[in-house]
């Protein structure tokens, strides 16, 4: 028996996510459905939504912190990751070991004033010692040997099984690296209570100056320059994602940070369960605004855009001239180049229960352009969720009275985890940092979490 084996009886999810499970379920709607949960519902796993529910709820982790770590704010940048996105995949709730009575010296609002603030705010519970079989990640040092060791420095951040492995330098301001690690640790939890029986028990981590170099290896120069002046579109799962990112940065005048945020949708419930900057209180506003709202409170300045990307931007001479995307559409995304960005990066994640660890990270102007990569919508989406709508838990709803249209609408929703799309954000981050510091940039990039190695 390891740290990692399944409990014999479902733990109990923290009251937060408790509530707000019962909620998703009694409202069960398209926009409401976990977005985790869905792989359940997806692969015949389980047999009803109440099932699939209960399955999340006995999925949970815990944080060691160690000794006077509570001190760095790369550190406090990946705990805080760590539970952030902890708390929305795993429903048993995240648990939070070590003193957290430090001043909380990470700049992002709302968090409160000390990191013990901070952890509960984002949904942790702090703990004075560790539940029964709850697997256990570290940062910093006192680990004990079997917990996965979370790891950063350079440019770089991975895990490994503490009694195996070394640890990098873990500079105070090595904030991407940080933010890298946290979610890899999360990914490798998630992944290992899902039943790859490789994760959580091997060395695995990514350099975000040269992601195809070995992860131990890849390090970049100590000094770069970050972005000032933004395009963020798309502020759902990746966006948030990239925004909790830059927030993280150690800007000394994050006035002179400048962002318009393009969206034109309202935060839903399911928002809540793939997106780090989402609260359930959120739920019914406009995203524009209220990631406005948190920016804003960052020290950033925002400009709004509320309407549909469709190309049809003639660029004035104050805006942003580097484009972040991160919508899920495909006319949109065709249509990325037209405005003509000096640099576009899009991210886009897998779907499915199967595809949702993988990413893709394109460039633009780059060896494809984005019409010819997006051109010709597909309808491969619909025939899947059709496909989908014929497991066990969908016919279930169907003889509760859902109708072919909702059931096919819920069918046709993503599966989505929140660590893939902080990972992703950081990378299409980076990217643009490389950019602006005179390094080659990459034109594409592939991976999956499953794997790193590829």
């Amino acid at each position: 028996m390891d740290q990692f084996e399944r409990m014999a009886q479902p733990a109990h999810p923290q009251d937060g996510n408790l509530c707000m499970m019962n909620q998703m379920i009694a409202e069960m709607r398209p926009d409401t459905l976990h977005r985790g949960v869905k792989m359940a519902l997806d692969n015949g796993e389980a047999d009803s939504v109440e099932a699939a529910y209960a399955l999340f709820a006995s999925y949970r982790m815990a944080i060691g912190l160690g000794a006077a770590g509570g001190q760095s704010p790369a550190v406090q940048a990946a705990l805080l990751t760590m539970v952030n996105c902890g708390r929305r995949a795993l429903l048993g709730g995240v648990e939070v070991l070590g003193d957290l009575q430090v001043p909380l010296l990470v700049d992002l609002p709302g968090l409160g004033e000390t990191l013990g603030d901070a952890v509960v705010a984002l949904g942790g519970t702090p703990r004075a010692e560790l539940s029964p079989q709850t697997p256990l990640t570290w940062l910093g040092d006192g680990a004990p040997a079997t917990a996965l060791q979370v790891t950063f420095g350079d440019w770089r951040g991975g895990v490994f099984v503490a009694g195996d492995g070394e640890r990098l330098a873990e500079g105070a301001n090595d904030m991407p690296a940080a933010v890298l690690a946290g979610a890899l640790a999360v990914a490798e939890v998630f992944q290992r209570l899902r039943g790859n029986p490789m994760a959580a028990d091997r060395d695995v981590g990514l350099s975000l100056w040269d992601p195809r170099a070995p992860w131990r290896s890849g390090s970049g120069p100590a000094g770069w320059v970050a972005p000032s002046k933004l395009w963020v579109l798309g502020l759902g799962h990746l966006g948030q994602a990239f925004l909790w990112t830059l927030g993280l940065l150690p800007f000394e005048r994050p006035t002179e940070v400048e962002l318009t945020l393009q969206d034109f949708d309202r935060l839903a419930l399911a928002n809540d369960s793939t997106s780090v900057l989402t609260r359930v209180d959120m739920v019914g506003r406009l995203k524009t605004r209220e990631l406005a709202a948190w920016a804003e409170a960052r020290g950033f300045r925002t400009r709004l855009v509320e309407r549909r990307f469709t190309g049809d931007i003639t660029l004035a001479e104050d805006d942003p001239r580097v484009l972040f995307c991160g919508v899920d559409n495909a006319e949109a995304r065709a249509t990325l180049e037209d405005p003509h960005f000096d640099l576009v990066v899009d991210a886009g994640l897998g779907a499915g229960p199967r595809e949702y660890l993988a990413m893709r990270l394109h460039t633009f102007p780059g060896p494809v352009a984005a019409r010819a990569r997006w051109g010709e919508a597909s309808s491969a989406r619909t025939a899947d969720a059709k496909a989908v709508a014929t497991a066990t838990a969908y016919q279930d709803l169907a003889a509760r009275g859902l109708d072919d249209c909702g059931l096919l609408e819920i069918a046709s929703k993503t599966v989505g985890v929140p660590f893939v799309g902080v990972i992703a954000a950081t990378l299409a981050l980076m990217e643009i940092v490389r950019r602006l510091n005179q390094s080659p940039g990459l034109g594409v990039l592939d991976l999956t979490l499953r794997d790193l190695r590829g």
